[in-house]
């Protein structure tokens, strides 16, 4: 059914894979980095003491800080709308970048959007100077240049993942992601710690300059505009395509893809997913300090443990997934919704149970760390379906479904914080529970309607008069 298949080491295709894992590691390390340094920048450093969380306070012995940094008055809701502000701009260029991507292809646009949002995360401390509403406008910028990553690198997908390759590829790519939040999560409260938390924009936003320059440097469009790309492997990439690409860039097909009821499963499971990763993300470091009672040093490792977890098992289901198509011929469709209903079930059950431990800190992190772990696994199922269905147009799908994704981001933690004003254990539960209930209609939703195979509508070849 394809052609032999070309050497993955020192391939193009890999080459590109890492280097976009690279570029979301910066962009979800752009992302984050807010979610600690919120904890120091609105910190009341004249009121520290060990009964300023709900468990007993966690200390260890550490030299003394020395903060130079400001530090500001806002309450939680105030807190909320500058965490969820950044949503607010993602959202806005998630369609236009599929649309952007398909027409005048991925490398530029992908490259150009992380680069923006670099310049903004660099602007951050100047912006919380000046107030609220001007760093809500900055992280309002930040999402709007990074909200076209997602369908360039989607649409960038579909030229050069061969099928049978992409669960693999794809979870490479995309697990910069959690790699990103991992790195970024410990090493933001370290800084804060011994620097101050204005340094975690400058530093990340220096290791995001980088990036751009080999980004800029290493990636084609296409295999057949890569000057590096070996003969036989573009021949492998381009031959296991051809069945599966429309043949013209000028027609989209917007009627069958908004009709489209596997589309819709994923719009409903991305949704779902991210009401979970959107709020724990945000709201993580949080918790851990006015719940658990972990310092900013503590609070940073801690918080990473979920998403490095995530990332091993994102990294291992795409093998297992492609293995299992590949080896055992087991059909994508069967694949991607059991993926999904593991990566997604097993989060909720797991998030319920962490609300219940009390000030058990082992056990909560335990069930923390699995809930998101488990989520990676959904990374093979409904997260590259778009790529299954219709290649040609995946960038485009993806904006759509990444549309309504978003709204979790934007609404779930002002939401989370508007129930947790108390900062008590019972509050906490019932954003768990809320959390839980929309991750599982969103696994049962896909795998009832969700599809494994190319569209007719993706592929036909329509003459326009």
């Amino acid at each position: 059914m394809f052609c032999e298949q070309s050497p993955a080491c020192c391939s193009s295709r890999y080459g590109l894979a890492f280097l976009s894992c690279y570029g979301f590691f910066v962009a979800y390390a752009l992302r984050v980095n807010l979610s600690v340094a919120m904890v120091d920048m609105v910190k009341n450093r004249s009121s520290v003491n060990n009964s300023s969380s709900v468990c007993p306070h966690h200390s260890i012995p550490v030299p003394k800080s020395n903060h130079s940094a400001s530090v500001y008055d806002w309450d939680s809701e105030t807190q909320g709308w500058i965490l969820g502000s950044f949503f607010y701009g993602y959202i806005l260029t998630q369609i236009p970048g599929g649309y952007l991507a398909r027409k005048y292809g991925a490398k530029w646009l992908f490259g150009i959007g992380i680069l923006c949002t670099v310049i903004f995360t660099l602007l951050t401390p100047v912006a919380a100077d000046l107030g609220a509403g001007y760093l809500i406008a900055v992280r309002v910028l930040e999402g709007i240049g990074e909200g076209v990553s997602y369908p360039a690198m989607h649409a960038m997908w579909a030229s050069w993942a061969p099928p049978l390759e992409r669960s693999r590829l794809l979870t490479i790519s995309y697990t910069g992601a959690q790699l990103g939040t991992v790195v970024a999560l410990p090493l933001c409260g370290q800084i804060c710690f011994y620097l101050d938390w204005t340094y975690v924009f400058y530093i990340f936003g220096a290791v995001g300059l980088l990036w751009f320059v080999l980004w800029a440097y290493f990636v084609s469009n296409s295999p057949s505009f890569h000057k590096r790309i070996s003969e036989d492997e573009k021949t492998y990439i381009m031959a296991s395509l051809k069945n599966e690409l429309s043949p013209t860039t000028d027609y989209i097909p917007w009627t069958s893809i908004l009709k489209s009821l596997p589309l819709w499963a994923i719009v409903v499971a991305h949704f779902s997913y991210n009401w979970t990763f959107y709020t724990l993300l945000t709201l993580l470091p949080t918790y851990m300090n006015d719940i658990l009672g972990f310092s900013i040093q503590q609070n940073g490792m801690l918080s990473a443990l979920p998403y490095l977890g995530c990332w091993l098992l994102a990294l291992l289901g795409g093998q297992l997934a492609d293995l299992l198509r590949e080896k055992y011929l087991i059909r994508t469709v069967i694949v991607r919704k059991a993926f999904t209903i593991v990566g997604m079930v097993g989060p909720a059950v797991f998030l319920i149970a962490a609300g219940y431990t009390g000030c058990n800190y082992v056990l909560a992190i335990a069930f923390l760390t699995l809930s998101s772990s488990l989520g990676g696994i959904s990374a093979s199922g409904f997260n590259i379906n778009h790529l299954d269905i219709a290649p040609s147009y995946a960038g485009i799908l993806l904006g759509i479904t990444n549309s309504f994704a978003t709204i979790p981001g934007m609404v779930g933690p002002v939401i989370a914080r508007s129930l947790t004003k108390s900062n008590t254990i019972p509050e906490w539960q019932i954003v768990f529970y809320i959390s839980a209930a929309i991750n599982i209609f969103g696994a049962v939703f896909f795998t009832i309607f969700g599809k494994g195979t190319v569209q007719p509508w993706a592929v036909q070849r329509i003459q326009i008069r």
